[in-house]
């Protein structure tokens, strides 16, 4: 079994940062690709940034230039930095991670509980 859990979320004002953290536990063969969602009241979830287990990164096109993603693999953790927030980025934030439990197998999909974060003044 894996475990994914979310820190860092919260209420800042318009222009503010948080530092969000994700750090995966349990039967952890090797982590793939590890990235952050989020999902507005109302709205589907969608993509925010993804990194690749060698650092390759993407983001959505709203978020570029303000956020960044990073990981520390010694850790099976990733981070999302979240600079010059706006109110629309007000959503509970997931982060995902494709994680390989023994050799030869697949990658499955782990998801954390979500952390809510309010950009308002």
């Amino acid at each position: 079994q894996v475990q994914l859990v979310e820190s860092g979320g919260g209420l800042v004002q318009p222009g503010g940062s948080l530092r969000l953290s994700c750090a995966a536990s349990g039967s952890i063969f090797r982590i793939n690709a590890m990235g952050w969602y989020r999902q507005a009241p109302g709205k589907q979830r969608e993509s925010v940034a993804v990194i690749t287990s060698g650092g390759d990164t993407n983001y959505v096109d709203f978020v570029k230039g303000r956020f960044t993603i990073s990981r520390d693999n010694t850790k099976n953790t990733v981070y999302l930095q979240m600079n010059s927030l706006k109110p629309e980025d007000t959503a509970v934030y997931y982060c995902n991670a494709a994680v390989k439990i023994a050799w030869g197998t697949l990658p499955k999909d782990y998801w954390g509980q979500g952390t809510q974060v309010t950009v308002s003044s």
